[in-house]
């Protein structure tokens, strides 16, 4: 999608095929990129400082934090969180090495394994979490023009919802989609 490559030999530019995006549809997912980026970055440096968890972790233990029984077969969790099954299988391994989670036969599928989260994972939830919530709302909600709040929310809605029907992921069920925060996580 960039305008102009130069080529290596000689200095002289080219310009690569088209991206099939409208300029406002390329502006705005470079608008989009730049966000995403950022904010990882300093939502995960933040997380680091207050709580010893990286982003990565962050997901996981929010996603055990909001199931029943605080537990999740690994393969659920995966989908509840747009991540590959090796991929959560390793951030789990990792994750229960610090102490943060167990793994455990499924209580559903003697096949399968469940993550639980532990006493300590969920203390360094509750530690990393007012601070996280206090990054979002600065550097994503204050800077935001209230009336853009609720488009905001329409349009990532929708945009979920294109992921969901063209992704490669299964869909997750309702209550896998379900982020709350809750006075005794």
């Amino acid at each position: 999608m960039p305008k102009d490559l130069p080529d290596s030999a000689d200095g002289s530019v080219t310009r690569p095929a088209r991206s099939g995006l409208t300029a406002e549809q390329e502006a705005t997912w470079f608008a989009y990129m730049r966000v995403a980026l950022w904010l990882n970055y300093e939502i995960n440096r933040e997380l680091q400082a207050d709580g010893d968890v990286s982003l990565q972790d962050f997901h996981v233990l929010n996603a055990l934090a909001d199931s029943p029984g605080r537990r999740l077969q690994l393969s659920a969790l995966a989908i509840r969180i747009g991540w590959e099954r090796s991929r959560v299988s390793h951030q789990v391994l990792r994750m229960e090495a610090r102490g943060l989670v167990e793994r455990c036969p499924s209580s559903t599928d003697a096949r399968a394994t469940d993550a639980v989260l532990t006493s300590q994972g969920g203390d360094a939830l509750r530690r990393a979490t007012p601070g996280h919530a206090a990054l979002v709302k600065q550097m994503f909600f204050d800077g935001l023009d209230p009336g853009l709040l609720a488009p905001l929310h329409l349009a990532l809605d929708q945009i979920h919802e294109q992921i969901l029907a063209h992704g490669t992921l299964p869909r997750p069920s309702a209550r896998q989609t379900r982020w709350t925060v809750t006075d005794d996580d």
